[in-house]
């Protein structure tokens, strides 16, 4: 693992309980930054807190996201007890339902943009004045390649992560002399329990679409989230980095 500076970091990780969250928090961790994991599952962010604590300093705190007075509270306790807030990491998010969009329901589509969409715009907003008060920043937002090219039968996730995209894009210009930059990365079949839960047909299928032959790993999309969030990522902000083993190629 090639060392990226993050010492003196504080940083937050949402959805950081298991796969890419967790693996973008360990990143962290041992890049010397300050930790605060959030995470939906209680049970699931407890086992993680035992792995992550022996990494650095790091707390854990049950949050959904969607709740946009829960996370403006639960951003200024973390503010309160590290003083400062430097780095968010926005990855909550759930695959929604998988069917035509004929058969998805308004709770289908209303819960998954609530939580992509939503939860990423309410985490951001509120991280910005303690970003802002010390004139140094950084928001790595996680999208998806269904945000540019659209997966079928997914019509709520896919539309959720394009306007994922539209809001880094538009943060980025905007806080562009800020000191904050903000950047989303756009990961396509990544290595998870829920590629490895899949059924062969469709682990074929998925495989079929990435010229590279092989899925990407949660460390792979950890350590482009840790360089996104250092001091050498000084010129590049509103940007979209795929992740996708040439899959997606504009």
């Amino acid at each position: 693992m090639n060392r990226i500076d993050l010492a003196g970091r504080v940083a937050l990780v949402t959805g950081g309980a298991q796969g890419i969250g967790l693996a973008i928090a360990e990143r962290l961790l041992r890049s010397g930054a300050a930790v605060t994991v959030w995470d939906a599952n209680e049970a699931r962010l407890t086992k993680a807190g035992k792995v992550l604590t022996r990494l650095g300093p790091c707390e854990t705190a049950t949050v959904d996201v969607t709740d946009p007075r829960a996370v403006e509270a639960s951003i200024a306790a973390l503010v309160e007890t590290r003083d400062t807030l430097h780095i968010l990491v926005n990855n909550a998010g759930i695959m929604g339902k998988v069917a035509p969009t004929l058969d998805q329901s308004d709770a289908d589509w209303t819960t998954a943009v609530d939580v992509l969409l939503h939860g990423t715009f309410w985490c951001s907003r509120a991280a910005l004045p303690p970003m802002l008060a010390a004139g140094w920043g950084r928001i790595v937002n996680i999208a998806s390649i269904s945000g540019k090219e659209g997966t079928p039968n997914m019509p709520a996730y896919s539309a959720a992560k394009a306007g994922v995209i539209g809001l880094t894009k538009s943060m980025g210009r905007e806080l562009g002399e800020s000191g904050i930059s903000v950047n989303c990365i756009t990961p396509a079949a990544i290595e998870t329990d829920l590629i490895r839960n899949t059924s062969p047909e469709h682990h074929k299928y998925m495989l079929s679409n990435i010229p590279m032959g092989r899925f990407g790993q949660v460390e792979e999309i950890a350590s482009l989230a840790a360089w996104l969030c250092s001091e050498d990522c000084s010129y590049t902000t509103g940007g979209v980095f795929d992740a996708s083993g040439a899959r997606s190629s504009y």
